[in-house]
C-alpha cells in the first residue's frame, strides 16, 4: 500500500487533489487491499463528456461511475483507475467517493464542522482520511 500523495496547489494556491483513504478499500483480482487514493477537482469537461456517454443516457445512475473514473487519479498501486475499478467498490467507498466529489467540486474542501459531545468544544474534522488519525 502506498502512502496518500501530498496536496497539489497552483501558483494562485487552489488546491486540485485531494488525497483520500477509503472505508473499506477496493479489493484487486488478487486479493490485495487498495485503500489509499487522490482525487482531483472535476472540470466542465468532465461534467459535460460524462453526460452525453450512452451509458449514461442508458442508466442516469452510471454517471457516477464514469465521474469518480475521470477524477480518482489514483488508489493504491493500481496502474489506472477505470469503469471496472470504481463499478466493482464496495457500496460504502462508493458513497464515500460520492460525497468527497460533492465536497471538493461544490463545498471546496473537505472538512466539517463538529462539536465534542463531552466538553462542546467546536473543531474542524477532514473527512478525507488524510489527516493524522483519519480513518
Amino acid at each position: 500500500m502506498t502512502a496518500p500523495a501530498q496536496q497539489v496547489e497552483t501558483s494562485a494556491g487552489l488546491r486540485t487533489e485531494y488525497p483520500f483513504t477509503l472505508p473499506r478499500g477496493y479489493v484487486d483480482e488478487h486479493g490485495r487491499m487498495h485503500r489509499d487514493g487522490i482525487m482531483r477537482l472535476a472540470t466542465a469537461r468532465d461534467e459535460l463528456t460524462t453526460q452525453s456517454d450512452q451509458r449514461v443516457r442508458a442508466n442516469p445512475a452510471y454517471l457516477t461511475v464514469l465521474l469518480l473514473e475521470r477524477t480518482v487519479t489514483t488508489l493504491g498501486d493500481l496502474p489506472a483507475v477505470d469503469t471496472f475499478v470504481v463499478e466493482n467498490l464496495f457500496a460504502s467507498d462508493l458513497a464515500f467517493l460520492q460525497d468527497l466529489y460533492r465536497r471538493i467540486n461544490a463545498d471546496g474542501h473537505t472538512e466539517v464542522a463538529v462539536s465534542c459531545p463531552h466538553c462542546g468544544s467546536d473543531f474542524a474534522v477532514d473527512v478525507a482520511g488524510d489527516a493524522p488519525g483519519g480513518s
